[in-house]
């Protein structure tokens, strides 16, 4: 799927300090979706979208999430943008972006790398599981049909950490299964949350990256290199 203008339409950013972006057209391309976690990552600016109806609800104790994003088939970096637009439309208030990082598929057909990030989403009044519905529709909208793990998708949305909840059902695996044992989930997710502790191995990000067995290459994505440094 290759994105153009018309497909971000009246998509705006605003930050709660000064950096604001109105019909953000010229975020289409891949340098620029770079630009744009690079600035938040860096500057820790925080992403929302106003929304009159959500100022109503009686606000609760709010909850930290992570969610991984990654996509190897068709407009990569454009899959990503358009995943991050999906959440902040989802009533997500998306607070930090990592660095986007082009790995290598881990246990999916085909040869084409992925190019991977996490996202850090304050979350109110929105269970785990209606957060991964939410998730699971934003992946149809974009494309995704087939949910079989060892093909490729346009674009891949897992919750990997939602504050310290544990809970293993049919249709929720949280803290993520697989998680330390993904080092294109940890080598994001320890770029923004080095020190966050795992509720169930009681070590921190860092240290479960430092740890996993996973030896896979995970590199810093640059959009005018090829994916071997060349």
């Amino acid at each position: 799927m290759r994105i153009n203008e018309n497909a971000l339409l009246e998509f705006s950013i605003t930050s709660i300090e000064t950096f604001q972006l109105k019909k953000v057209k010229a975020f289409v391309k891949p340098a620029n979706l770079f630009a744009l976690c690079a600035f938040f990552s860096q500057n820790n600016r925080v992403l929302f979208i106003p929304n009159a109806k959500q100022k109503q609800k009686v606000q609760t104790k709010d909850i930290k999430a992570y969610v991984g994003l990654g996509s190897n088939l068709g407009d990569r970096a454009g899959n990503l943008l358009l995943a991050v637009r999906g959440l902040m439309e989802a009533s997500f208030n998306v607070q930090k972006l990592s660095a986007i990082y082009e790995t290598e598929p881990v246990e999916v057909e085909g040869h084409t790398p992925f190019l991977n990030m996490v996202a850090e989403i304050c979350v109110r009044n929105v269970s785990p599981s209606q957060m991964l519905a939410r998730m699971l529709r934003i992946e149809y909208l974009l494309g995704r049909r087939d949910k079989n793990e060892k093909k490729p998708r346009t674009v891949d949305l897992d919750l990997l950490l939602y504050d310290d909840f544990q809970c293993r059902t049919a249709f929720l695996d949280l803290p993520h299964p697989r998680l330390h044992l993904r080092k294109f989930v940890l080598v994001p997710l320890a770029e923004l949350a080095p020190h966050q502790i795992h509720p169930v191995l009681h070590k921190s990000i860092q240290e479960i990256l430092v740890e996993t067995p996973d030896v896979s290459m995970v590199k810093r994505w640059r959009p005018n290199l090829k994916f071997n440094g060349e």
